[in-house]
């Protein structure tokens, strides 16, 4: 599928009316862009590199995964991605264009991602990628962009210790997700000792490293630590040890599938999140994975992330009502799908800051963007490319949604090189 205006389509008027009014409000509310309604200016002056822009039409491409292990965290961002192109599109697309989008699958092969990046940037030329989730898929195809010089949005929550000029990150750094939520924990639930668990690649090895730094800092103490494969199944070892270790905390960083498994497992085996002994922090589920774990069997769980679905501000109330017009009224959206949505309107920010397509003025005009109608309330692009956010607590309840607890005062400034963690 090629092209995002026929091969979804809006549904019905009303629907596109609907579409368009929010559209509208958004782009009203980008700080730094160009005039929604501006004269669309003649192709050789937005594009002077040869990517595939018309006097009609741009072309980007979406990157993610949806088949193999990780299709579970990654539909929600192609969803996200596609409604943002949907509401550009309503309200006129980006200077004056419409923007035609090319799909590709990287199906939790990050050779694969390396692969259909390349295609999309040397074949497809297009203008900008909306793509990846995991770090070892982002860190797959980075020098791909830098290569050719591509500019990726990337809308997954990671470990830091990275900043390309390639790249806008679009989650929140390790400072504003890892080392927040392991400060709330500690004080708010008293906890002495964690058990660190994650699936077996970079982001979780990388990200409990950091994370085990900061427990000891604070003068706590790690009894354990332990990693699966990607789609590993078969948790009931780890959960006995766990057991043996009595920890304050689980922490988690299981990703995809496997975390069907491992919370249906722990609950098998007796420990009773609602009872927090041990509380259980995860930075990797999401109400998207939620959906296939089931509520009843994470429930009473937390979670630090930067958005959660039920978050009661307008923008937000807005944005679920429009993803669910589109993809459904049963379906959820999680903390990926919110930054996933982003990246098409930062971009289309950008590109009328800079008055063209091309990856060098875009990348000069992202610093300091901002959109005041985020779902998550407020987001600025800082100079290291990385998103100014607030972090949040969620609680897992029964019903497959996450009750916000905690949310720091102040916006947290993006730092993904912090001072002695690296």
């Amino acid at each position: 599928m090629t092209d995002a205006t026929r091969g979804d389509g809006l549904r019905s008027r009303l629907r596109r009316q609907l579409l368009l009014g929010t559209a509208a409000a958004l782009t009203l509310a980008v700080t730094g862009a160009g005039a929604a309604f501006a004269q669309t200016p003649p192709t050789e002056e937005v594009n002077t590199t040869g990517l595939a822009v018309t006097e009609d039409t741009v072309k980007v491409g979406i990157l993610h995964s949806v088949t193999g292990t990780m299709a579970i965290s990654e539909t929600g961002s192609v969803q996200a991605e596609k409604l943002a192109i949907e509401q550009i599109n309503a309200m006129g697309g980006v200077l004056g264009r419409k923007i035609e989008y090319t799909q590709e699958d990287g199906a939790s092969d990050w050779p694969t991602f390396a692969e259909k990046a390349k295609k999309l940037l040397v074949e497809d030329k297009v203008a900008a990628v909306f793509g990846c989730w995991t770090s070892a898929s982002r860190k797959a195809v980075l020098p791909v962009f830098e290569q050719y010089n591509g500019m990726l949005y990337y809308p997954t929550f990671y470990e830091g210790l990275e900043e390309s000029p390639n790249v806008i990150y679009t989650g929140q750094e390790a400072t504003q997700q890892i080392l927040s939520g392991i400060d709330w924990v500690a004080k708010n639930k008293d906890a002495k000792s964690f058990y660190l668990l994650g699936s077996d690649y970079i982001w979780p090895r990388t990200s409990n490293k950091i994370a085990r730094k900061h427990i000891e800092k604070l003068g706590l103490k790690v009894v354990g630590e332990d990693y699966y494969p990607l789609g590993h199944t078969q948790f009931n070892s780890v959960i006995n040890k766990i057991k043996l270790k009595k920890p304050d905390v689980i922490y988690a960083i299981v990703v995809g599938g496997s975390n069907v498994a491992f919370y249906k497992q722990l609950k098998a085996a007796g420990i009773d999140m609602t009872k927090e002994d041990p509380v259980l922090l995860t930075i990797s589920v999401t109400e998207d994975e939620i959906r296939g774990i089931g509520g009843e069997n994470i429930e009473g769980a937390y979670a630090a992330m930067k958005y959660f679905e039920s978050l009661p501000n307008e923008n937000n109330q807005k944005f679920v009502a429009d993803f669910k017009n589109m993809w459904g009224e049963d379906i959820v959206i999680g903390d990926v799908t919110q930054a996933a949505y982003l990246g098409p309107w930062l971009w289309k920010a950008a590109v009328e800051k800079a008055g063209s397509f091309d990856i060098d003025a875009v990348r000069e005009a992202s610093p300091g963007i901002e959109l005041t109608t985020a779902p998550e309330g407020y987001v600025r692009i800082h100079e290291n490319h990385h998103l100014w956010s607030k972090t949040r607590i969620g609680h897992a309840q029964a019903d497959g949604q996450y009750k916000v607890v905690y949310e720091t005062k102040e916006l947290m400034e993006p730092d993904p090189f912090p001072e002695g963690y690296q």
